[in-house]
């Protein structure tokens, strides 16, 4: 009995600190919905889980776009616009443009929540847990914000992508996130590969902007951390 009450405890104070970290919580969200896709398909039940999960996950967006110095009220028109051209999506409504049109502005909250995330770690002086969890989030979020982009590419103009393993001119949404990490993390394991000129130029956007968010986020916290370990001055301890 004394064992349970004092694994709770630590759960709750786990809760406690876990629960002011919505960057910490987006990314153990975005986590959870990869693994639910091995278990996805298109039965209603599924569908519905899928979609909320993705509103929770704009829920989080907005409360780190409120959070963050970001254009709070044009963060927030893109994360209400996301939810509610999703509405009919749930209902089995797939219509192309409703699809787009949705995708833009889920592509729009997520940049958005990145930019302000970024000027929040920038804005910092010292190391914290927060920003650790914020450039894990923007990583994530920059990801799923070029995965959109990549769905709208190959809905505008079919077979933008070639994949081996699969015929048709559309692509799943786990292969176009799996192409969308590949690409930022430069580590090019994708064999999907963007054929169309639109398709090109967002991969090469996403390339440079994964190469100069890794150099400029992880030297960033390279001098955080060293500023956190530093002797404090005089002007710094008054």
């Amino acid at each position: 009995m004394a064992g349970l009450k004092a694994s709770l405890r630590v759960l709750l104070r786990f809760w406690k600190g876990f629960r002011l970290l919505p960057s910490a919580q987006l990314v153990l969200l975005q986590f959870f919905i990869l693994i639910l896709s091995l278990l996805s398909n298109d039965s209603t039940p599924s569908r519905s889980v899928t979609w909320l999960l993705g509103v929770i996950a704009l829920l989080l967006v907005a409360k780190m776009i409120r959070q963050t110095p970001a254009y709070t009220a044009l963060g927030l028109i893109f994360v209400g616009g996301a939810f509610i051209f999703s509405v009919p999506i749930l209902f089995g409504y797939e219509h192309v443009g409703l699809i787009i049109t949705t995708h833009a502005f889920e592509a729009s909250a997520y940049f958005c929540a990145a930019y302000g995330l970024i000027r929040y770690m920038f804005a910092d002086r010292y190391l914290t847990k927060d920003e650790l969890f914020a450039a894990a989030a923007v990583f994530t979020l920059i990801a799923w914000g070029f995965a959109f982009l990549y769905n709208i590419c190959q809905l505008v103009v079919p077979y933008s992508f070639h994949n081996p393993n699969r015929t048709g001119p559309l692509q799943t949404w786990l292969d176009l996130l799996f192409l969308s990490f590949s690409l930022q993390s430069a580590t090019g394991l994708a064999d999907l590969m963007p054929v169309s000129p639109a398709a090109r130029v967002l991969a090469m956007l996403q390339m440079f902007g994964g190469v100069m968010y890794l150099a400029l986020i992880v030297s960033r916290l390279i001098v955080l951390q060293y500023i956190s370990h530093s002797p404090r001055t005089n002007k710094d301890k008054s």
